[in-house]
C-alpha cells in the first residue's frame, strides 16, 4: 500500500544523448521514496516509454495516452527558453486507483496543466500538497512556453493544505503571493541557497538555506516539496519541515538530474551538523 501519492505527469527531457526522465512526479517521487515513504505515482504515458530504473520502488500507475509529455530546454545567457513538444491527455480523476485515495500524503504536481481542480478535493482526509508550475505555463504554436496567470488558483488553494512555489514562479511579482497565502493553510516560497519563506497562521519566517556546490538546481523545488510534505506528516510544525526540505534540497543541487537525491540518513547527518 503506498502512502504518498503523486498526481501529474512523468514526463521526459530531451538531452545530447536522446532524453532523460524527469519532472515532478520524478525528483519528488525520488526523494519521498529516500526518505522512507512508500510512492505512487498516477500518470499518462505513451505505450512506448520504459520506466527507468532510478524509479525503482515506485508504483507507477500509466494510463496509456498517443504521447508521453516532452521538453526541451534551452539555457542562453543563464535564461531558460522551454519548449513542450509534446504531451500526453489530461489525467481524470478515475486515472487514480480506488485504493490510492486513502493516501495519508498526497501531491498534485502537474507540468502542462494535466491537473484540474477537481483533483483538489477529492483527498479530504490526506495532507495535500501543489506546486503550481504546471498551472503557470502555456504554450504557443511554436511550442515555446510561456508564464500565464494562475486563473485555477482560488478553486484549488481553498481545498489543499501545503502551497510551495519558487521565487521564479511569481515573476517578480510578490503581491501574487500575499493573494495565494490568504487561501491555503501553509505558503512556502523557495529562494534557492538563501533558503525559503514560511507563511502560515499570520506568522512569515525565514528559514535558512544549507551550503551547497551547486552542479545543477533541475527538480531542487520539488524534492523541497516532496521532503516537505514527509517532515510536516511526522512533526505537525511547518518551520521544522522547512528546515528538513532545505537540508535535502542542498543535497540535489550537487549532482546532475536525479543522482544527489539523498536518503534520510544523509539528511540527518546534515542537520546534526548544523
Amino acid at each position: 500500500m503506498i502512502d504518498f501519492l503523486i498526481v501529474g505527469h512523468v514526463v521526459q527531457d530531451v538531452v545530447p544523448t536522446g532524453y532523460t526522465v524527469g519532472g515532478t512526479a520524478t525528483y519528488m517521487g525520488i526523494a519521498a521514496r529516500n526518505l522512507g515513504r512508500h510512492v505512487g505515482v498516477a500518470t499518462r504515458l505513451a505505450p512506448d516509454f520504459v520506466v527507468p530504473p532510478v524509479l525503482h520502488d515506485i508504483q507507477i500507475h500509466r494510463v496509456a495516452s498517443p504521447q508521453t509529455t516532452t521538453f526541451h530546454n534551452i539555457y542562453r545567457d543563464g535564461h531558460r527558453q522551454q519548449f513542450l513538444l509534446a504531451r500526453a491527455e489530461d489525467l481524470e480523476p478515475r486515472d487514480v486507483p480506488p485504493d490510492w485515495l486513502t493516501a495519508p500524503i498526497v501531491h498534485l504536481g502537474p507540468l502542462a496543466r494535466e491537473v484540474d481542480a477537481r483533483f483538489a478535493k477529492m483527498f479530504p482526509n490526506a495532507l495535500v500538497g501543489v506546486t503550481p508550475q504546471g498551472w503557470l505555463r502555456e504554450w504557443d504554436e511554436t511550442k515555446r512556453v510561456r508564464m500565464r496567470p494562475w486563473h485555477e488558483a482560488g478553486e484549488i488553494l481553498p481545498h489543499v493544505d501545503v502551497l510551495v512555489l519558487s521565487i521564479e514562479d511569481l515573476n517578480g511579482n510578490l503581491e501574487l503571493m500575499d493573494e495565494y497565502i490568504k487561501l491555503t493553510r501553509i505558503a512556502v516560497m523557495t529562494q534557492g541557497a538563501k533558503g525559503c519563506l514560511v507563511f502560515t497562521n499570520g506568522i512569515e519566517k525565514q528559514i535558512a538555506g544549507f551550503p551547497a556546490r551547486e552542479v545543477d538546481p533541475t527538480g531542487a523545488g520539488d524534492v523541497f516539496a516532496g521532503a516537505f510534505l514527509v517532515r510536516l506528516s511526522e512533526t505537525d510544525d511547518p518551520f521544522e519541515a522547512a528546515r528538513f526540505a532545505n537540508a535535502t534540497a542542498s543535497f540535489s543541487v550537487e549532482g546532475a538530474n536525479v543522482t544527489a537525491i539523498p536518503t534520510r540518513a544523509q539528511v540527518e547527518q546534515r542537520l546534526a551538523r548544523v
